[in-house]
């Protein structure tokens, strides 16, 4: 007796593509069971992220077969989120799918927000009282329509499970961490690009689908303004699982490596960062208004050689404020990010407090 979707992906142990890692077999489940329609999010709304682009390029037909066997489009049909203007927008309208152009904003492409702009509404996170496949309501109270958000990959595997079966995809990954996966992998690497890949291999054999590595790269940053930095020496060390790298307080996540530049002031950059963080709140929370913009003045002050002799105290204050209090993950991110870095480059913001920094002068370019 053949199995039916969501048997098939329980048996694959299919997780969501797009950071959550969430079984797809009980998101689906819930969906259905609520007649939820479906967004798909092509959105790439993660610094560094490419692969949304690239699985629509290239496997389009998969991805609407995928959206077919959900269930979720019998009697409307699937809609695409991508940023507005961008040529993934053109090629989808080329192709006649039905298209969500979303705000080039990093909460933009949150999945409340996705559903908050589909029912007319500024692209902001919804408070989540509810679950969005059972109908929640946007920030002005408007009832909205029980929807499914999923990351462009997920509907691929969604398909390819389908056509191969679960039993070939657990054939890749690990057994808690199963099937083909993509990794964009950017920064100082010999050749940029997304890549298929899947968990379990070493690091270093990860690192390698790019080409050669800077070896003076002080760090890598996996998982992009929501992820978290591991010091270079440790990468021999760690697998690309996330029982590995949760030892190095890393994790999987939506699939993004940036290897920092060798030469290049980390502090700098990650102030860079965190300022244009700030500058992407959805204006309508606290942690967002507040307390990002606190803990992008404190880092940029320490880049900067202007900050005070408390300033790594405050900024430690400011991250604890952040987690638990938006709504959505966009400032719990931000603090998980922050703090990662504070403890990785803790010697070189050390340098930056007392005012000198041994790869350049605090505030000169990098």
């Amino acid at each position: 007796m053949a199995l039916s979707i969501i048997e098939a992906l329980d048996t694959a142990g299919l997780t969501g593509r797009g950071g959550s890692a969430f079984p797809t077999a009980v998101k689906l489940a819930a969906a259905q069971r609520a007649g939820a329609e479906l967004i798909i999010n092509a959105c790439d709304g993660e610094i560094g992220a490419a692969k949304d682009s690239y699985v629509l390029r290239r496997y389009l037909s998969h991805v609407d077969h995928g959206a077919q066997l959900t269930q979720l489009t019998r009697f409307i049909p699937v809609i695409y989120a991508v940023h507005a203007g961008t040529d993934v927008e053109k090629f989808l309208l080329a192709q006649g799918k039905k298209v969500l152009p979303v705000p080039d904003r990093y909460v933009s492409s949150e999945a409340s927000s996705l559903v908050a702009l589909q029912h007319g509404r500024p692209a902001r996170p919804m408070a989540k009282r509810t679950r969005l496949v059972e109908g929640g309501r946007t920030s002005d109270g408007k009832k909205t329509r029980p929807t499914l958000v999923m990351n462009a990959e997920t509907v691929l595997r969604i398909a390819q499970i389908e056509q191969h079966g679960p039993t070939w995809f657990r054939s890749f990954g690990t057994p808690a961490e199963p099937g083909p996966r993509l990794i964009t992998i950017t920064g100082a690497v010999f050749s940029p690009g997304v890549y298929e890949t899947q968990a379990g291999p070493a690091l270093t054999d990860i690192l390698a689908l790019a080409g050669y590595v800077h070896r003076s790269s002080p760090a890598l940053n996996i998982g992009g303004l929501g992820g978290s930095f591991i010091p270079m020496d440790q990468v021999p060390d760690l697998a690309y699982s996330s029982p590995s790298l949760a030892t190095a307080g890393a994790a999987i996540g939506p699939g993004i490596i940036n290897v920092l530049a060798p030469g290049s002031c980390p502090v700098r950059t990650i102030a860079g960062m965190l300022t244009w963080a700030a500058g992407e709140s959805a204006g309508q929370c606290g942690p967002c208004m507040f307390g990002v913009p606190a803990v992008a003045r404190g880092f940029q002050q320490l880049a900067d050689g202007t900050a005070g002799p408390g300033v790594l105290h405050d900024l430690a204050r400011h991250i604890s404020l952040l987690p638990g209090r938006g709504a959505c993950h966009f400032p719990d991110g931000v603090a998980a990010f922050t703090a990662s870095a504070v403890n990785v480059f803790s010697a070189h913001l050390e340098e930056h407090r007392n005012g000198h920094c041994t790869i350049g002068q605090p505030g000169a370019a990098a």
